[in-house]
């Protein structure tokens, strides 16, 4: 496939999708002038089933241009540091997501926090304007690779190193943040420095990005959550503990029957986010096999549980450590669904110089998660 064909057919993919947002048609015309390709380094990354092994485009130039434009929502990994990938080429829908979010308009002075590639900055750079956008990446190979697939694009970004966390202190405030790395905290920095009135859009917890409007007072910002994907984190955040890593070699310290269906924990994307806001520390990973629904949680300290599906239709919970994660879980769905199930779309954030928290339905009068202080 060359690359003309592989443009082609991601975005008519995407515009059978309706991904494509109808209120910025200046999305796709930006796409379009600056494709996703003309960014992307030419060695790239793909998983084996063991590791992350090269594609090297003056090796294989056809598996390149396949794993740059593999589908809407398939990122490309375009760097890995011990074994672990540390930068990517961002999945074409979810960059389209997130700039729509941001409700950019010309003459707008942007903030990016996490350059990678430069792509995005050069989409957002084609909306705002000539000299409008700051881009901030904390690996100085990284920046200076976007600084040159940027010039040569014919854009004027200014693409600096830093810590993002930090934001950019500038004489005038910025109208629009975004970030494209995931944040547990929304740093206060970055809401301090926009206008009010202003927007900040930034993955939340690897599971989706949120919209925030700086509030007239300055002293806030809160708005609704956008849109669902996974996110790398911050570079420098410890990797997250696995499931044997935390359970190890200990035995159940408890074990019983569960007449409850599963199936949600491997289907549903609302139900999944619903439990990440209320129990922000529990992984929870669930798989299908020829007796059922299996799961796996732990909190990255010390406490487990497991869903044994065997033959006959029958689930066990097997638990262990300081907590009863099952119990936890089943209690959190349970409350979830006495509040009518509400989904990702009901979900939206409000943060403040000392606190953040999420929010159901209404930022006053909506339930809320566990505050962040």
């Amino acid at each position: 496939m060359d690359l003309v064909e592989a443009r082609s057919r991601l975005a008519a993919e995407m515009e059978r999708r309706g991904d494509w947002p109808e209120r910025a048609p200046w999305i796709r015309a930006a796409v379009e002038a600056a494709p996703r390709d003309e960014f992307a380094p030419d060695r790239l990354w793909r998983w084996d089933g063991d590791g992350y092994a090269p594609v090297d485009r003056t090796v294989d130039e056809g598996a390149w241009v396949s794993l740059v434009y593999s589908g809407p929502d398939d990122a490309a990994v375009t760097q890995v540091v011990d074994a672990v990938p540390t930068s990517s080429l961002s999945c074409q829908a979810v960059v389209v997501d997130m700039l729509d979010s941001l409700l950019l308009e010309p003459g707008h002075r942007v903030l990016e926090l996490g350059t990678g590639t430069g792509w995005n900055a050069a989409l957002a750079a084609r909306r705002a304007g000539p000299g409008n956008v700051v881009s901030i990446e904390v690996d100085p190979d990284l920046a200076e690779r976007a600084r040159k697939a940027l010039a040569a694009a014919g854009l004027d970004v200014s693409v600096e190193v830093g810590d993002g966390a930090a934001g950019r202190a500038s004489e005038r405030p910025w109208d629009r943040v975004i970030s494209t790395y995931a944040v547990e905290r929304v740093p206060w920095a970055w809401i301090a420095q926009v206008r009010p009135g202003g927007r900040v859009v930034t993955p939340w917890g690897r599971l989706g990005h949120v919209a925030l409007t700086v509030a007239d007072d300055g002293r806030s910002a809160s708005g609704w959550v956008q849109g669902l994907a996974t996110f790398m984190p911050a570079r420098g955040t410890p990797a997250e503990r696995r499931f044997g890593d935390v359970r190890g070699d200990a035995a159940a310290g408890e074990e019983r029957g569960v007449v409850r269906d599963l199936a949600p924990l491997c289907d549903d994307a609302h139900l999944l986010f619903a439990l990440r806001v209320v129990l922000p520390e529990v992984r929870v990973r669930a798989a299908r096999d020829a007796d059922g629904v299996n799961a796996w949680v732990h909190d990255g300290d010390a406490s487990w549980a497991v869903y044994s599906a065997s033959a006959g239709g029958r689930t066990t919970l097997y638990q262990g450590g300081t907590r009863r994660l099952g119990d936890e879980l089943e209690a959190a769905w349970d409350r979830w669904i006495a509040a009518g199930g509400p989904g990702l779309y009901d979900h939206g954030m409000t943060v403040t110089p000392d606190t953040q928290y999420v929010w159901a339905h209404h930022p006053d009068t909506g339930p809320r998660s566990p505050t962040t202080t």
